[in-house]
């Protein structure tokens, strides 16, 4: 893949088109590192600042996400060392489900033969953090990490391991497609 670049020389101001050749993620990567060595001069304090603090919070997320991948890994080896398969466990969506009140004024998220209640304000929330920008991943952190901060209970009724959970995943796509925020 060719990929020109038009860029201004920081000496001289002057446009210098390039054309190379990015054949790897190395080759993307250092584009990239060229590109942002580049803009370092022009930033404040405060922007480097930004950008500082804005890498150490993704490389705290890449750790992270790595954690996550190595303990599933682990999750699935001891599943399979009990004998415990994907296709012996039953769909994460079909037990759940979510309702709404007559009034409006509550919900109920349902899995299996239980229901844990939500407020109008805590759907409201949660319908704000499922539709926002931002990627599944980006969503799916945002609803667990709430869980996490506002509602624990709902872990002791449905048991979510981690923001790759597919029940977390089957509450999301019921969410967005069951609910909408009124303006």
């Amino acid at each position: 893949m060719v990929k020109k670049a038009a860029n201004k020389n920081i000496k001289t101001g002057k446009v210098v088109k390039k054309s190379t050749a990015v054949k790897t993620k190395d080759g993307a990567r250092e584009s990239l590192a060229v590109e942002l060595r580049g803009l370092i001069p022009k930033l404040n304090t405060e922007g480097l600042a930004f950008l500082v603090k804005q890498a150490r919070v993704h490389i705290y997320n890449m750790q992270v996400d790595e954690l996550n991948k190595a303990a599933r890994a682990v999750n699935t080896a001891s599943a399979k060392a009990a004998g415990i398969t994907r296709a012996a466990k039953k769909p994460a969506g079909e037990n759940l489900r979510i309702t709404g009140s007559e009034s409006g004024s509550s919900y109920y998220i349902y899995y299996q033969n239980d229901n844990i209640v939500f407020s109008r304000d805590e759907m409201r929330q949660l319908l704000k953090m499922v539709n926002a920008e931002g990627t599944d991943v980006g969503i799916q952190t945002r609803v667990f990490n709430w869980f996490n901060t506002e509602r624990r209970d709902v872990f002791s009724l449905i048991p979510m391991v981690d923001k790759f959970d597919p029940r977390l995943k089957t509450i999301i796509a019921l969410l967005k497609k069951n609910f909408r925020l009124k303006a």
